[in-house]
């Protein structure tokens, strides 16, 4: 084994470099010493990948946490940003949305929220469409924290999203919320993996001495009282805070941007028993969405049972609508004839003419892509506003380079703008609809986006699995069997009252 000096810190930012972060903690210690530069197991990268098929199917995940000052006005933009940085799962914080509900919010995604105040606070977690199907539980405890349970091909992911109170809050406002934490934490069974991302509005601070176990090295500056209690609930719940363990430049690990403050506030949060799965966590630059904080995100691996589950398809459907069309309507029927072979009267062997007709409109009517239709909820994503926003995330990323008061105003100038672009297009897609509801077509356009946004609302699309007597989550088939049978043996063994009526006049005539 190679030693390496104990003033060598390896750059974990560089992709020759495949120590996760359970192996930072291994090598790194009070002391600072280093074992290896890679942590790499014995044989490579390809006995490596070898062991790991054969121990089963692995599922990449990139979940990531922002606090994005309101959602107002920002969540088509906040989904653009998703889709872009691939991330999967993210938790915000300082939603400023009031209710209990879920929503979709364009490209897929869906937002679940909690707030009780429009002004302040509020909680959420933004997930990407193949795993909106996936929640089992939705826990909304606070404005200032929530909980999604999720189960991905038998793995349960435990999502917590958390924002806690400012510095200079009551003593008794923080202490409530990691009340709430800790109570949300208790709740979640050993065997399930968790991941908090949250806005702590603490600083754990730069070393790790005397907290090895908890944290690692790579902090920004110096700890502060709410920083230590980020800490704390970590050494309470044994979890690791996972923005510490990576070595980056410091523009990749400070989170929060004013003025002349950068400070490190928002961090992400797991098992320290899954802290091996971690393979990477920076903080996100150059994007807009959010005027001080940045995106947290860290790659996640989830090792899967092998499912005999096949990806659900979408049908592909003629598109039968277009014989509303006289021209399209007149071309299908002298290609039906032409297929018929010139008869007026269709033959009696119905199946067969079904067919003809069938395959004569795939080939006139053409089929649809069988992909996922355009949001109507975002329908005013047009060219323009992207246009918008991107020269105002170039002006951001400038602004961040370079601080002078010239590329301030440009970049405050570009947000005004993104704003009103926004308001036209939003007014002009909503002007196109009320002029299309005196038609049949917009009428069945309005009860289209009725149903779109009551199925949007609903937290839990569909009930996957059940619990067993103590509420554990099952997943497994045989252990849903064997619930199965112990609920219907109680069910068909339990004595009903009218039973239980006659056995008590029995024994008092006797």
């Amino acid at each position: 084994m190679r030693i390496v000096s104990t003033n060598f810190i390896p750059d974990r930012s560089r992709p020759g470099l495949t120590t996760t972060a359970i192996g930072a903690v291994d090598l790194q210690g009070a002391g600072g010493n280093w074992a290896t530069a890679g942590g790499r197991s014995r044989g490579g990268r390809r006995v490596h990948r070898q062991r790991e098929k054969r121990k089963g199917k692995s599922v990449g995940l990139r979940i990531g946490t922002l606090n994005v000052g309101t959602m107002t006005g920002k969540g088509r933009e906040l989904a653009d940003m998703m889709e872009r940085r691939k991330v999967d799962i993210l938790c915000v914080q300082e939603t400023r949305w009031k209710g209990s509900k879920a929503r979709s919010i364009g490209a897929g995604f869906k937002l679940f929220y909690y707030g009780v105040d429009s002004k302040r606070n509020g909680v959420g977690v933004v997930l990407k469409e193949e795993f909106v199907r996936n929640v089992l539980e939705v826990k909304r405890v606070s404005d200032r924290v929530m909980s999604l349970k999720l189960e991905i091909e038998g793995v349960m992911l435990n999502v917590v999203s958390g924002y806690a109170p400012q510095v200079g809050c009551e003593l008794e406002e923080k202490e409530s919320f990691w009340s709430e934490l800790d109570e949300v934490m208790e709740s979640i069974p050993t065997g399930e993996r968790v991941v908090i991302g949250a806005d702590f509005n603490g600083h754990v601070g730069e070393g790790n001495r005397g907290d090895e176990e908890v944290k690692g090295k790579f902090g920004v500056k110096e700890r502060n009282l709410e920083g230590q209690m980020v800490v704390d609930f970590a050494k309470r719940m044994d979890m690791g805070v996972v923005n510490t363990y990576f070595q980056k430049r410091e523009e990749h690990r400070v989170t929060y941007k004013s003025g002349g403050r950068s400070t490190q506030v928002d961090y992400i949060l797991c098992r320290r028993s899954n802290l091996k799965k971690i393979s990477d966590c920076k903080v996100v630059v150059g994007e807009s969405v959010a005027r001080q904080h940045r995106m947290v995100v860290c790659r996640m691996t989830l090792m899967v049972c092998k499912t005999k589950w096949s990806k659900i398809e979408i049908e592909k459907e003629t598109k039968w609508w277009k014989l509303k069309k006289e021209e399209c309507c007149e071309e299908f029927r002298q290609k039906l004839r032409q297929a018929l072979g010139g008869q007026v009267v269709l033959p009696d062997d119905w199946e067969t003419t079904a067919e003809v007709i069938r395959e004569t409109g795939r080939k006139v009517l053409g089929v649809s892509s069988g992909r996922r239709k355009e949001d109507k909820e975002t329908w005013w994503w047009n060219k323009e506003v992207q246009d918008s926003i991107q020269r105002k995330r170039l002006a951001k990323k400038k602004w961040d380079m370079d601080r002078t008061e010239e590329n301030r105003q440009e970049y405050k100038e570009l947000q005004r703008r993104v704003k009103r672009e926004v308001s036209k297009a939003k007014q002009k897609a909503y002007d196109e609809l009320y002029t299309r509801l005196d038609t049949r077509e917009g009428e069945k356009d309005l009860y289209r986006l009725a149903r779109q946004r009551d199925r949007d609302g609903k937290d839990v699309q569909q009930v996957r699995v059940i619990k067993d007597r103590d509420g554990r989550m099952l997943t497994s088939e045989e252990s849903v069997q064997r619930r199965w049978k112990e609920y219907f043996e109680e069910l068909m063994n339990e004595e009903n009252e009218r039973e239980k009526r006659v056995e008590g006049v029995n024994s008092v005539e006797h």
